[in-house]
């Protein structure tokens, strides 16, 4: 059964249809976009005073908007949707971070 998947895997990935994927901006336009999810999750690591909540918020409220975006597109872009809920989800984190340290910095004076 693994040969079997595999084997189809193998077939699609040859395909023109995939060919034709490849070359169209439904594939380059979320390759492109997930520099964004990148950077936050290597910002994750880094101090929480760096962080702009403006910043933080308005890309939650970016992603969002293009997860629809890429739900309602027909056909869906899956690819897209993935990145922008990663985006989404490390954006959260971030900006739990930057009230957590806001918090705490409150606290401490």
């Amino acid at each position: 059964m693994a040969g079997t998947i595999a084997r189809k895997a193998i077939e699609h990935l040859k395909s023109k249809e995939f060919r034709d994927y490849l070359t169209r901006s439904h594939f380059w336009g979320p390759v492109a976009n997930w520099g964004l999810p990148i950077a936050a999750i290597t910002d994750m690591k880094k101090s929480p005073e760096i962080i702009s909540g403006r910043m933080t918020f308005a890309l939650c409220c970016y992603s969002l908007l293009f997860m629809r975006f890429a739900y309602k597109v027909q056909p869906r872009n899956w690819l897209l949707f993935a990145c922008h809920l990663t985006n989404e989800s490390a954006q959260l984190i971030q900006g739990s971070r930057l009230i957590k340290y806001n918090m705490e910095k409150k606290m401490g004076s």
